[in-house]
């Protein structure tokens, strides 16, 4: 793989208990075609050159390829078998990544990230070494205390965070060495933990991240009013 190629690694290996029901939240149809392939589908128009790297559950493989012979889904990808945990499963991505050029990481079940989002996060990614999407946090939020008492914080502080994180590839292939931590929240936090800076670009509102039945209910009125 020559040198800067762009790649992306979908991590889709929730089995949607949240959701309810027996298919996993990454499945379920919204418009026209499963929540994964509107996923897969957003960074092929963003670049039909980018290397997709879809990471998933073994036990779903098959149901996946099923998936893909009926809706007649034919865009370019590697499967990778997840892990135990996210940070196993990303860490099982970056085996099909090349060691030079960009990688993206993002989550299966944000089908709705925009073209603008994902070129503006691989551009600052070029730059700095490692960009991810945030958004303003519009809620009052509050601070728990030690003590179990609570505080107001101003929000303007804060800042809610998105996918795709995009990094260069040896920047998240060294920083993904490290031990598995609970602090590792996403993987920004790993490259931060590794001694990295993480610049931040604008994301998009609409690039929401399906996890309960009310968000599939969002998601279904987004897919037919894109």
């Amino acid at each position: 793989m020559e040198k800067g190629k762009k790649e992306v690694i979908i991590v889709a290996g929730g089995k949607g208990l949240r959701m309810g029901g027996d298919i996993p939240k990454q499945f379920r149809v919204i418009g026209d075609s499963p929540v994964l392939m509107h996923t897969l589908k957003a960074f092929y128009r963003y670049d039909n050159d980018i290397h997709i790297i879809l990471v998933l559950p073994r036990e779903q493989r098959e149901y996946w390829n099923g998936l893909c012979r009926q809706y007649r889904f034919t865009i370019p990808h590697t499967l990778v078998d997840g892990g135990e945990t996210r940070f196993a499963s990303v860490r099982n991505g970056l085996e099909a990544v090349s060691p030079a050029g960009l990688v993206a990481v993002h989550d299966g079940v944000r089908p709705f990230v925009s073209q603008k989002v994902i070129a503006e996060a691989f551009t600052r990614a070029a730059e700095t070494g490692a960009a991810i999407p945030v958004i303003e946090v519009t809620d009052s939020l509050r601070e728990i205390r030690a003590d179990g008492n609570s505080r107001s914080v101003p929000r303007q502080q804060y800042k809610s965070v998105q996918t795709p994180q995009v990094f260069r590839s040896d920047l998240l292939k060294e920083a993904y060495r490290q031990p598995y931590s609970e602090q590792f929240t996403d993987d920004a936090s790993v490259a931060e933990s590794a001694g990295y800076t993480v610049c931040l670009v604008p994301g998009n509102t609409e690039n929401i991240k399906i996890t309960t039945p009310q968000d599939l209910l969002l998601a279904e009125f987004l897919a037919n009013h894109a």
